[in-house]
């Protein structure tokens, strides 16, 4: 070492693998200067190694892809061999895109380890059972501010009556049948308006917030606020009878006495769809939270699915024999419950359209809803009954059950983001609470049940920037975004190589009977008549389609040459006027 950081070429030149010949002057160099892997070979080599050997995930990072999967939007664009975007920009901006979505899945995915809170449901023990347990058996084992969420409002003056709870659960509205209307926070009893109409009211509903909510009335449906206020009277809405709001699409949908479905924009205020789907008078209208899709049920036993830009319906089931009394679609939109006037409950799967459970009430199920975590309400004559697992599973035995003696339950919903059930009847409005029923972990940006003034104002105005288009409600939401990233000539091409495969599969195959056409008579052999003397089976191919798109192209076009002949060219000249004609 002959100085602070400097080495003779000889004392370097193990370091560095021989980097100087043996027997070269001595000279310095600086170590300073040099790079970590000059300064470290071997431990470069042993990096290399390092990167050649494939590094298995551990348990954590296997568990947090296990759990994206469920927050994945569809199936990821694939392109296939060397289709890139025709410009560089453009594929940088779908890298971006990518990796953007890459990264929220897998933060959503992290974010389930904040989600703290867990549903707990009763247990029963040995030889007890669940549904034999009272509310004041529960008030007693429940903290206070859970004890008072059961309650009954005794009003047997305007009954029926009907009720609706916010999307975050926090406001309820309820409205009698001789035309009590009210709103309040029903946590903490502060009553936002009431008023009475003195008309016949057949259901309400809440819009995107508790500002603003819809009643159908005797001749049409009217929008009032949340200080009883006229807004609107939506006069296309003729006898409605069931309502339904599209929060995502901001459009209010309704069945009547007429039998036709409407929906209308109302930030807009004008009518996007208007259908009739003939099977006379409903009053049973749900909207399914996953994809939009409106669920009518008819008085033929017939459930017909209905998208607001589509004249005809997306599916239509037969669930019943008899009329369609009430229906509910769960959180997921996987499963729909159907009641009918034959006293049976029908629990399906609306992927394949299939039933799946049934169960038997004594008298008809005049309403059913879907808690958040699965649990199926139904409401017959003056009972409710709630079971547990209901949609995967049969249930052999009710979880919860309450009956009230002289009356009989018109409307029942769950609250969400609450184990709380609340149902109106002939005598007014109650509540219990059922364990287990509301999702515990509640997303801000979808619901916030604490939300303030000032969240719900910058909530409502993110929504209606976020309003996605009526075209968009289908039943598959995931086919927004799936774009193909071939251009059109090269779509084409592939369609075109594709049916050329399959005719060459077919005629080797023998598909194809009897494809030598006969020679007939003279002016029997023309090209089209030859074509249509082809005996084949029931297969059209693309040959086939070509011809006779040219043939019909080649007949328009001969058609529009043609013109009558005038008055004056008729006559003795009329020879000179087809020659002129014909150039």
């Amino acid at each position: 070492m002959t100085g602070l950081g400097k080495l003779t070429d000889r004392e370097t030149d193990a370091a560095l693998g021989g980097a100087f010949a043996k027997g070269s002057t001595a000279h310095t160099i600086d170590v300073a200067a040099l790079s970590d892997d000059e300064k470290h070979p071997r431990a470069l080599s042993d990096s290399k190694t390092k990167k050649d050997k494939v590094i298995k995930p551990d348990a954590v990072t296997l568990d947090i892809q296990k759990r994206s999967e469920k927050y994945q939007r569809g199936p990821a664009p694939k392109q296939k061999g060397k289709e890139k975007a025709r410009s560089k920009t453009a594929q940088a901006k779908l890298t971006h895109a990518r990796n953007q979505r890459d990264a929220a899945v897998l933060e959503a995915a992290r974010s389930e380890a904040l989600l703290t809170e867990e549903s707990g449901f009763m247990e029963a023990e040995h030889m007890e059972r669940t549904y034999k347990v009272t509310q004041k058996d529960l008030a007693s084992h429940v903290d206070i501010s859970s004890a008072a969420k059961i309650f009954d409002l005794s009003l047997p003056d305007f009954g029926p009556y009907t009720l609706s709870y916010t999307r975050n659960g926090r406001h309820m509205l309820i409205g009698g049948r001789k035309g009590h209307i009210a709103c309040m926070n029903w946590r903490s009893g502060k009553l936002g308006c009431e008023l009475h109409l003195r008309e016949t009211v057949r259901d309400v509903c809440w819009l995107h917030n508790d500002q603003l909510f819809a009643v159908a009335q005797k001749k049409h449906a009217f929008i009032y606020d949340h200080t009883g206020a006229e807004v609107h009277c939506l006069q296309k809405h003729i006898e409605p009878t069931a309502l339904g709001f599209l929060p995502y699409h901001f459009l209010l949908a309704s069945t009547g006495m007429t039998g036709r479905l409407v929906y209308q924009d109302i930030t807009e205020g004008k009518v996007v769809g208007e259908h009739k789907p003939g099977y006379g008078p409903s009053h049973v209208l749900e909207v399914s939270p996953y994809n939009a899709v409106v669920h009518m049920g008819h008085a033929n036993g017939i459930v017909t699915l209905w998208s607001p830009q589509q004249s005809l319906p997306l599916a239509k089931m037969l669930c019943h024999k008899g009329p369609v009394q009430a229906m509910a679609i769960d959180s997921t939109g996987k499963h729909v419950a159907t009641s009918g006037l034959d006293g049976r409950v029908k629990v399906w799967d609306i992927r394949m359209f299939r039933a799946l459970h049934e169960y038997t009430t004594l008298r008809p199920a005049q309403s059913l809803d879907i808690s958040q975590r699965g649990l199926l309400a139904a409401g017959w004559g003056p009972n409710v009954t709630v079971w547990k697992d209901a949609l995967t599973t049969q249930a052999t035995d009710p979880y919860m059950r309450r009956q009230l003696p002289g009356s009989t339950i018109s409307d029942l919903k769950f609250v969400p983001y609450d184990d709380v059930l609340g149902y109106g009847h002939s005598q007014g409005i109650s509540s219990i609470v059922v364990p287990g029923a509301g999702e515990p972990n509640f997303d801000a940006f979808v619901a916030n049940p604490f939300e303030t003034r000032k969240q719900r104002q910058e909530s409502e105005v993110k929504s209606l920037l976020d309003k996605l288009a009526p075209d968009t409600v289908q039943l598959d939401p995931m086919f927004i975004g799936r774009i193909d990233p071939r251009s059109h000539s090269q779509r084409q091409h592939n369609r075109l190589v594709d049916a050329r495969d399959e005719y060459s599969k077919n005629k080797a195959d023998g598909k194809y009977v009897d494809n030598n056409v006969k020679n007939k008579m003279k002016g029997r052999n023309s090209t089209a008549k030859r074509f249509n003397r082809k005996r084949q089976s029931n297969v059209v191919d693309l040959k086939k389609v070509l011809e006779m798109e040219k043939l019909e192209r080649e007949m328009r076009e001969t058609e529009t040459k043609r013109r009558k002949v005038p008055e004056q060219e008729q006559g003795a000249l009329s020879k000179f006027y087809a020659e002129k004609r014909n150039e």
